[in-house]
């Protein structure tokens, strides 16, 4: 899985300039979490960071360049998390459960933080620009990653021969969509169990004879912590 080559950083071609580039990196997708990326700001950083204002800017250029950043690290992260460790599985089934259920416990993790991916949608969804144009590119990047894996389980058997692969997609994000609203909004505790028994429940409607034997443990029992809701 890969998204658009990075942007070449400004004022980085040190060794300590790439370190401290990347810690301002570090300190903004974790106010982000909180505040937005549109909450963002070479002044707010400046301050978190105790640099000068120039400091920072140099380093990135523009506040765009600073957003697209954040993303970028947030989407390598989620890649190293997610799609890395779920493909050491083997194609089919098992890789399609791994995704599944390591994206799961990716968002459980971000119950407290929000899940950029899906915060930033609310934000640029409707503000043309490169800024949504990167977003667009690394979430695009990650379905298209899912969608693969759903194929390739109908080509060895493992999902029944009419599954959609657009719909299957569809429907599993629909369930995290759900899983991130309830939990972050409504504060439902038993949000994360409804979600896992949901996407289960999804794979083994659609799973052959040959697949069902082939999926994870029911998704729900992976999540022993899911009757916490977050603080």
């Amino acid at each position: 899985m890969s998204a658009s080559p990075p942007v070449e950083p400004v004022g980085s071609g040190s060794a300590k300039g790439r370190q401290t580039r990347q810690a301002i990196i570090d300190c903004a997708l974790q106010m982000a979490g909180r505040i937005g990326l549109e909450g963002l700001s070479i002044g707010v950083l400046a301050d978190r960071m105790e640099m000068s204002k120039s400091g920072v800017f140099a380093h990135f250029g523009s506040r765009e360049e600073l957003q697209i950043a954040v993303i970028r690290h947030y989407h390598d992260q989620f890649e190293q998390e997610v799609f890395y460790r779920a493909i050491e599985q083997p194609r089919g089934m098992p890789r399609l459960a791994a995704m599944v259920q390591r994206w799961l416990q990716r968002v459980s993790v971000e119950m407290e933080t929000g899940c950029i991916y899906i915060s930033s949608a609310v934000e640029f969804d409707d503000r043309p620009g490169t800024v949504r144009d990167a977003l667009v590119a690394m979430i695009q990047t990650w379905h298209d990653a899912v969608r693969r894996a759903i194929v390739q389980a109908i080509e060895m058997g493992h999902l029944k021969p009419d599954t959609d692969p657009q719909q299957l997609m569809f429907q599993i994000h629909g369930y995290i969509l759900a899983l991130h609203h309830d939990a972050r909004l409504l504060r439902l505790p038993n949000s994360l169990e409804l979600a896992c028994r949901s996407l289960d429940a999804l794979l083994r409607d659609h799973a052959t004879p040959e697949g069902l034997p082939l999926l994870l443990p029911c998704l729900a029992k992976e999540h022993p912590a899911s009757d916490s809701a977050p603080h």
